[in-house]
């Protein structure tokens, strides 16, 4: 997976326009109605994550959700991080 260019990015970036990068990475916070549906949440990233390999950073804070999300074999950021984030995106709708 190649890293992609500064436009790339941003470009991508207009398909998930709740996402942020910042220092070569992509962000997003997600806030639910309680704690148990911030853990449903991560529960589902965390098995799209073991699917396909590719783990975010997740911070839990009661009803919110920070996903952090780079490539690291790429040295920074590849549409695979794009795919998490739409896939992300997906289980937020849902309701966690």
């Amino acid at each position: 997976m190649e890293k992609l260019t500064e436009a790339g990015v941003k470009e991508s970036l207009e398909a998930v326009p709740e996402w942020s990068e910042i220092g070569g990475e992509i962000s997003r916070t997600y806030q639910f109605d309680d704690f148990l549906g911030s853990i449903a949440f991560v529960r589902k990233v965390a098995d799209y994550a073991e699917q396909h390999q590719h783990h975010p950073d997740i911070l839990i804070r009661y009803n919110k959700v920070t996903l952090t999300v780079s490539t690291h074999d790429a040295g920074g950021i590849t549409a695979k991080d794009f795919a998490l984030a739409e896939a992300a995106d997906s289980f937020a709708a849902e309701g966690g």
